[in-house]
Parts: C-alpha cells; sequence; structure tokens
C-alpha cells in the first residue's frame, strides 16, 4: 500500500488550494516548520530532509522535490542500504512534475517485497 503524503512549503494548504486543481483526494501533510532561512540547503542538504525521514520510520519512501543536492541523495542511498528502500525524483524545477515520474515511482513500488501477515 502506498500513501501519497504532502511536504510542501504550502503546508496544509496544499490540501485545499493545490489539490483539487489536480483531482487528488485530502491528504496528510508532513507538519513542517516556518524555518528562519535565506538559503533552502542551509545544512547542504533541502531543509525538509529532517522532516520527511522522520515521517515514515522504516517504511520504504519515495520522495518527490525539485530542490535536491548531492547530500539528499546520499541521504536516501544510506537509509536504501541500511534495509530502507528510499527514492529520490527529482523534476526539473522548471517543468514540474511528468509522467514518466509516476511511471517511475509506480514502477519502483511495484517491486517493493510485499509484507506477509504473521
Amino acid at each position: 500500500m502506498v500513501t501519497p503524503v504532502w511536504c510542501t512549503s504550502w503546508r496544509q494548504d496544499a490540501t485545499t488550494l493545490i489539490g483539487p486543481l489536480l483531482d487528488l483526494p485530502a491528504l496528510p501533510c508532513v507538519d513542517l516548520p516556518r524555518p528562519q532561512i535565506v538559503t533552502s540547503h542551509p545544512n547542504g542538504y533541502l531543509w525538509k530532509r529532517d522532516h520527511v525521514d522522520a515521517w515514515p520510520g522504516d517504511a520504504p519512501a519515495v520522495w518527490i522535490d525539485d530542490d535536491f543536492t548531492a547530500l539528499d541523495h546520499a541521504w536516501a542511498a544510506e537509509r536504501t542500504a541500511k534495509g530502507t528502500p528510499t527514492l529520490l525524483v527529482h523534476p526539473d524545477p522548471h517543468l514540474g512534475l511528468q509522467p514518466e515520474h509516476l511511471t517511475e515511482v509506480t514502477t519502483w513500488v511495484a517491486q517493493l517485497p510485499v509484507a506477509r501477515a504473521a
């Protein structure tokens, strides 16, 4: 099962302002703070990452954003190496999310092992 979640600086407004434009149902939202920063990469990585990391715990995760750095990709690779599959999808900020990105996500999710009930 896959659970889409907003993780945007639009915060909860994404559900009411963006979601309807995309014909999306109400989705949960990662509770992001309003940091006092002058760059989206104050520590060399995307400022949202620590909040994204906490959200899924040890569940597989796909994160789509147009502002990743090499440190974000290293974080995803390390998370995956430790047994928690993590995919970063990095759309061009001038083009946005494209059908091929969604194909990449659905293909990746389909290859995940299915959890079996005990």
